[in-house]
């Protein structure tokens, strides 16, 4: 048989599952037989669960080569909206890998983990200090668990002010993520939806009309401020004010605190309760780098209501400690301790003054790329925007390119797309978040590939991009086919 050689054009990223690798006794460890095993007290044989038998060069290649089809914030320029996929500081790691750190176990004495304790009783204090709020819980897992673990908080004050069996609705905007609503109706409450002005920002009249048809059947509101439209909501203290009018808390979806950290104190502008994201705002590792990190924060008087545990300061000595009416444990042991080092070593490394020009550079590079982008895209809101910045398909859709072309035109180009088809109130959206660690060169590299995928349109030559991208690992996918014949393990 004559062997043809695959044309692979250099090195091979490639790699087969490991049950195909597997050949019978193949192992890549070599351990001696246990003695009298059969004899063991209890012990039942047990059939072969079909395991791969590989050595340890296949499984270390079949790793790395799957890593390399792999796209990461540390590989380049990752301009997801409302992500916030901002660099991850090395310094941080090297915090986190401090053997002080690195090498405890939560079930240790309290006495012997007080380096422990006390950097997560500062971060507690800059997360609150920051929000001006009055109390800090570090225990939920990420941000949707802060979201959830911040409404628990409100059905609890409800719960203690004997109003339960009536505060039955959140108030959410149609812009809010998707997992606001989820989250309230996880905790039992039902959504009301406040509609989106041509401004894209809350509109009031129909808030005010939502409030004196619930009254006070309202529990509160989730706002994402700056909102998902890339504004910041004008009107949030009267937002605020009318939702307190009720009796409601105002609960702040932190998604977007990147834009206003340092400038903005939540607490000023009448919110009650909030969550951050530190994978966000902070630079901890997002998703299969993370894990994430959702603190929430709350007034002074909703304190006894947070998830357990806490950390206070009796003396010199740090202690855990359950809050008087907690809403419960959110969150094995005291929350993603390692994501709480990085964040804490990020706001020192930056101070508060670095903290406020991590907002201003954030906001000036997303109304840099909308500035140099708004007549070549359609800009749905007009004005300036915060961190990030809202255009949509409309001027490509008249050629017949969507948004959907666009962001495969831009792997094909090496750039890692934006956020697409969200706020969902927004046809074809296409949102932009930079982050204020990128580069002028870096920013202008995506521009001006922006800007030839518009012109490359308008001239009559797009219709190659709904076969893009043409030199990944994976080319389209067949979004149809996937969902109607799911091929979701290998026994097929």
């Amino acid at each position: 048989m004559t062997f043809t050689p695959k044309e692979i054009g250099g090195l091979n990223h490639e790699t087969e599952l490991l049950i195909k690798q597997s050949r019978e006794g193949a192992c890549g460890v070599d351990l001696p037989e246990v003695a009298d095993f059969s004899l063991r007290t209890g012990q039942k044989k047990r059939d072969s669960i079909g395991l791969p038998q590989v050595n340890e060069p296949q499984v270390i290649r079949h790793f790395v080569r799957l890593s390399n089809q792999n796209y990461s914030i540390d590989a380049g320029f990752y301009p997801l909206g409302s992500c916030t996929m901002k660099h991850n500081p090395r310094l941080n790691e090297k915090m986190a890998r401090l053997p002080g750190f690195a090498d405890i176990h939560p079930l240790q004495d309290q006495s012997s983990v007080q380096g422990a304790l006390e950097l997560m009783f500062n971060l507690q204090n800059w997360l609150a200090t920051l929000t001006g709020l009055g109390a800090v819980s570090l225990a939920p897992a990420a941000g949707a668990q802060g979201e959830f673990s911040g409404i628990l908080v409100i059905k609890k004050a409800h719960e203690k002010k004997g109003e339960a069996s009536t505060r039955k609705i959140i108030l959410i905007p149609d812009s809010a993520h998707g997992t606001n609503p989820a989250t309230a109706a996880m905790c039992g409450f039902q959504i009301k939806v406040i509609p989106s002005d041509k401004e894209g920002l809350i509109d009031v009249l129909s808030l005010e009309k939502l409030v004196e048809e619930y009254g006070e059947s309202i529990a509160g509101t989730m706002i994402t401020n700056p909102n998902t439209c890339g504004k910041f909501e004008k009107n949030i203290k009267k937002i605020a004010d009318l939702i307190h009018s009720v009796g409601g808390y105002f609960y702040c979806d932190g998604a977007n605190y990147n834009a206003i950290v340092g400038k903005v104190r939540p607490a000023d502008i009448g919110v009650d309760v909030m969550h951050f994201n530190l994978h966000k705002t902070f630079s901890t590792p997002h998703g299969g780098g993370g894990p994430g990190s959702g603190p929430i924060a709350v007034r002074a008087e909703l304190a006894e209501f947070l998830p357990t545990p806490h950390v206070a300061k009796e003396g010199q000595t740090y202690k855990l400690y359950a809050p008087k009416n907690t809403c419960g444990k959110v969150k094995g042991f005291n929350g993603q301790f390692g994501m709480h080092i990085r964040a804490l070593t990020y706001m020192l490394s930056h101070g508060a003054n670095g903290l406020q020009k991590v907002a201003e550079d954030s906001v000036i590079s997303a109304n840099y790329i909308l500035a140099k982008l708004k007549d070549y895209y359609h800009v749905p809101f007009a004005g300036n925007c915060m961190h990030e910045c809202l255009l949509t398909d409309k001027i490509q859709k008249e050629k017949g390119i969507s948004t959907l072309d666009v962001a495969k035109a831009l792997v094909e180009y090496g750039i890692h797309p934006m956020t697409t088809f969200f706020p969902l109130v927004v046809s074809g959206a296409m949102l932009i978040e930079p982050t204020e660690t990128e580069n002028k060169e870096t920013i202008d590299d995506f521009i001006n590939t922006m800007i030839f995928i518009a012109k490359e349109v308008e001239l009559g030559r797009g219709d190659r991009f709904h076969n893009y991208p043409l030199n990944t690992p994976r080319r389209r996918l067949d979004d149809v086919k996937a969902a109607k014949n799911p091929v979701i393990t290998w026994f097929n």
